[in-house]
């Protein structure tokens, strides 16, 4: 060890005077770690006391990692018993350095190796030169640094071992370490300091599952409070041990005069009489079954879930009691039609995005047609969700109907619904269509640019009159969903061509929301990116880190599947990451080529967007200038039209036009 340290000394002598080394002797983080320390402007000689927080800040700071400290307090005191009087210390400081916790001997002040060890202080490399703790903050990972290592002279007689702490979203949360003299170096501190950072972790990731779970039990108690059927809980005999308001309305009794009575005397199937079997204790889902009442007997819909104990022991079960009115009312307006999707769940903070979420919000609070405008997998039904969710019909039904993915021939049936006997193969009763199971709320026609032109006529008759008539039938039926509408096409051109109406287009065209292509939202790309790595690691319970260099390889590629495109991305690198971070390498080979390409920029041209060339920023420029002239001129000068067709907001083709020097 001491001729090691010789050699690391005959190293930094040279460093610090040369910036080169003698030898190989110097680990590589140490090395980098010096090259920062220099360009910083750290001084070698410097034995001044470390800089540090004033008392506000240290107080606040305090504060700010209360959740933490509280976590890593026990763990830190049992490796503090393995060193105690031997000189030793076991630090934790924040992701900035800064020493928030410590255990240490009395005299830890007093001893020359440790006496810039004290609450507040900065073990920053811009602070403190090359150390653990800072060398840790900057590469994430383990490292220890003894004796010469340290840039600064005044640290030479001491060794260090630390390692970070992560949230369980991978993000730096602090860093523990133990220092101490330099000739008590081991090369097992480092292991011990490894572990008790992984069990702090692993204690982190226990304390916020159990956050979780007394949040989805609280959830949970809300939703059994607030749902409208009546739920109740009953043990294995049919005692109730558990009941909601709802169940207290519809078996008109109170909860405390219902608890610990008998189930099977109070509700039984249609077909059973009261007090017989046990009913309850089978699955069962919308059986008929009859409420007895003091005052009379009342229909019901019945459903039965068992529940089993850890040794799959039955031990009761969930009963759920809906009213028949009540049944007959959600069939009739709701079907089953849901949006989960809001506005925040739309990721990204770019102009363009924030500008169509604007638009989109906007647009929600009245009931005029919507078109959604962008290429695939730019988002446009969480859009469509977030739209009927923010409108006055959010409690109404959102229904929708892919037009690409249905076959022609079914379109007219899926849409307006069928009369028995319409067709071979029709249900008997018939059906009714997606306008009908979508009235008061909001019906989304995605691909709406692949519909036939034969239904395109029926559905502009049926916006302009609000009727429609089913298939076989001859009744007319109103409606009055909203209709928001969705494609990636350019409408413009298939009008143009023939393909689609252009009356219907102007009505459907009444409010016009582009959603960007990810290409033209680079700063999006790190949000979405560690959006959906969280999701999957949560749901995968692993915690996934990315290296920085990823971001510039994902910034730089054309993403013409967008967002769910990126999606896909983040998954294959997940489960690629063996080593639980993301490197360049994990990423598809066509993302780290085209960042490979050298002195280009690389820009999606043409109306086809799978035809991509490399083009120079001067080609790009005048290829950009020349579309925008020829659009300029093919729309007379509108705006908003060009703005459709390029893919981009009002704003963006103006500033171009300005670039461009296309104003009149």
């Amino acid at each position: 060890m001491i001729k090691k340290n010789e050699m690391l000394l005959e190293n930094w002598e040279s460093f610090v005077s040369t910036r080169q080394l003698k030898s190989n002797a110097v680990k590589d983080e140490i090395y980098k770690s010096w090259l920062r320390c220099k360009d910083y402007g750290v001084d070698p000689s410097n034995d001044s006391r470390h800089a540090s927080l004033s008392k506000e800040a240290f107080d606040e700071s305090l504060k700010e990692k209360a959740y933490l400290i509280k976590i890593a307090h026990p763990f830190m005191l049992k490796l503090y018993k393995f060193v105690k009087g031997t000189g030793f210390v076991v630090v934790l400081v924040n992701e900035e350095g800064y020493l928030l916790e410590l255990f240490a001997d009395e005299d830890v002040w007093q001893n020359p190796v440790t006496k810039n060890f004290f609450l507040g202080a900065s073990w920053q490399e811009e602070i403190a030169g090359s150390n653990a703790i800072g060398i840790a903050m900057y590469e994430q990972a383990p490292v220890q640094v003894s004796g010469a290592e340290h840039y600064c002279k005044k640290h030479h007689d001491l060794t260090c071992s630390a390692a970070p702490i992560f949230d369980v979203n991978g993000d730096l949360l602090g860093i523990v370490d133990i220092s101490g003299p330099f000739e008590a170096s081991h090369g097992h501190t480092l292991g011990m300091v490894v572990a008790t950072a992984e069990a702090i972790m692993a204690q982190l990731r226990i304390e916020n599952k159990n956050r979780q779970l007394a949040l989805a039990n609280k959830k949970l108690l809300n939703f059994f409070n607030m749902v409208s059927d009546g739920v109740l809980i009953v043990g294995e005999e049919g005692a109730i041990s558990e009941m909601n308001p709802a169940a207290e309305v519809i078996l008109r009794s109170e909860k405390k005069e219902t608890l610990g009575m008998l189930i099977q005397n109070m509700v039984s199937p249609r077909y059973s009489s009261p007090g017989s079997g046990y009913f309850y204790l089978k699955q069962c889902s919308y059986t008929e079954g009859v409420i007895h009442t003091p005052s009379g007997q009342f229909d019901c819909i019945i459903s039965s879930e068992p529940i089993y104990n850890e040794k799959e022991v039955l031990v009761g079960s969930f009963i759920t009691l809906k009213q028949v009115k009540q049944v007959q009312k959600l069939l009739n307006r709701f079907g089953g039609y849901t949006a989960s999707l809001q506005f925040e769940d739309i990721i990204g903070s770019s102009f363009e995005i924030r500008e169509s979420i604007r638009l989109a919000n906007l647009t929600a609070i009245n009931n005029s047609n919507v078109l959604l405008t962008g290429e695939s997998g730019t988002g446009k039904e969480i859009f469509a969700q977030a739209i009927h969710n923010k409108s006055s019909q959010s409690n109404a039904p959102f229904v929708s109907l892919n037009c690409g993915a249905i076959p022609r021939e079914l379109i007219g049936s899926e849409l307006f619904g069928y009369e028995e006997g319409a067709f071979t193969g029709a249900k008997r009763g018939g059906k009714p269509g997606k306008f009908e199971l979508a009235a008061g709320g909001t019906l989304f026609l995605d691909e709406i640019g692949d519909m036939p032109l034969e239904h395109q006529t029926v559905l502009l008759r049926v916006i302009q009159e609000k009727q429609i008539v089913r298939i076989g039938g001859d009744k007319m039926i109103s409606v009055n969903a909203r209709l928001i509408c969705a494609t990636n096409k350019n409408l413009f051109e298939e009008v143009e061509k023939g393909s689609f109406r252009k009356d219907l287009f102007y009505r459907l065209n009444v409010m016009a929301i582009m959603i960007p292509p990810l290409r033209n939202r680079v700063e999006d790309i790190p949000l979405l990116f560690r959006h959906f790595l969280n999701k999957l690691c949560n749901d995968r319970e692993r915690t996934v880190r990315v290296d920085r260099s990823v971001y510039e390889y994902l910034k730089q590629y054309a993403w013409l599947g967008n967002v769910r495109e990126l999606q896909n991305v983040v998954e294959r690198a997940v489960n690629l990451a063996e080593n639980g971070i993301i490197f360049p390498q994990h990423l598809p080979e066509r993302i780290q080529n085209f960042q490979e390409m050298p002195s280009t920029e690389q820009n999606v041209v043409g109306e086809n967007l799978m035809e991509c060339r490399i083009l120079t920023k001067e080609t790009a420029r005048e290829t950009e200038k020349n579309r925008l002239m020829e659009l300029l001129n093919r729309h007379a000068g509108n705006v908003s039209r060009v703005a459709l067709e390029m893919g981009l907001s009002r704003k963006t083709i103006y500033n171009k036009m300005k670039l461009h020097e296309l104003y009149k």
